[in-house]
């Protein structure tokens, strides 16, 4: 959230008090960021900018908030919807994945990805402390420039030993087919789904819709799951 604030806000306000803070002067600094295609963040941002002001009017550092409002002079963010399943339908796609004529290395693939909400083609040994059970995605790999740090439950660590026991001489964990050196292709999770007979029913992104709407509907904290769906790595 903080870094959110960093780039967007503190370059064009950073030194400008609050109380001189204006709904005109805050939309002409985040114009820019929404003409680049980053609604949902602008909008983010107005939100936790609005906070502020009104923690300032609660504790009378300010007598109103003059930003209230301003979040609609920006768009409405155009939502790509990743087909899905619904978490009803999972005990049917765990069997299908099961039994299907898939590789076992694809296989595992797909169910840590569902396991760790984070994509694997690239995932590395070296990243992973089966010791504290820690999968720890290094910041050069992340949109954010953040180190990653993922906790892993006994089932992912037995899918990974499984995995050891495959490549665990080589530098990633899911190596490609033609040359072990590299990793595997990254459409490779959506190839096998297509195979399973879900074309048009499901994508490996949409494996982390699936995993937020059922950790929803189980009561788990709704800010701990959006952090975990909101770091991403680089294309």
């Amino acid at each position: 959230m903080y870094r959110r604030l960093e780039i967007y806000l503190f370059p064009a306000l950073g030194e400008t008090p609050i109380s001189a803070l204006t709904a005109p002067q805050v939309i002409q600094v985040l114009k820019p960021a929404e003409a680049k295609g980053n609604i949902e963040t602008c909008k983010r941002v107005i939100s936790w900018l609005n906070e502020v002001m009104t923690f300032a009017v609660n504790t009378g550092l300010i007598h109103s908030n003059p930003l209230i409002g301003i979040a609609a002079a920006f768009g409405v963010p155009e939502k790509q919807q990743m087909p899905t399943l619904k978490p009803a339908e999972l005990p049917e796609f765990m069997e299908a994945l099961t039994y299907s004529s898939i590789k076992i290395t694809t296989r595992c693939l797909i169910e840590i990805q569902l396991h760790t909400m984070t994509r694997l083609a690239e995932a590395k040994w070296t990243e992973i402390d089966f010791d504290k059970q820690l999968w720890t995605i290094p910041a050069e790999r992340m949109k954010m420039k953040r180190e990653h740090i993922i906790p892993l439950t006994p089932l992912v660590i037995s899918l990974l030993n499984r995995m050891h026991k495959i490549s665990g001489d080589l530098e990633y964990i899911f190596p490609a087919d033609r040359n072990n050196n590299n990793h595997t292709n990254t459409e490779t999770a959506n190839m096998a789904i297509r195979r399973m007979g879900y074309k048009g029913r499901l994508v490996a992104h949409g494996l982390r819709s699936l995993a937020s709407t059922t950790l929803n509907e189980q009561g788990f904290d709704a800010e701990l799951i959006e952090v975990s769906l909101a770091l991403k790595w680089h294309s």
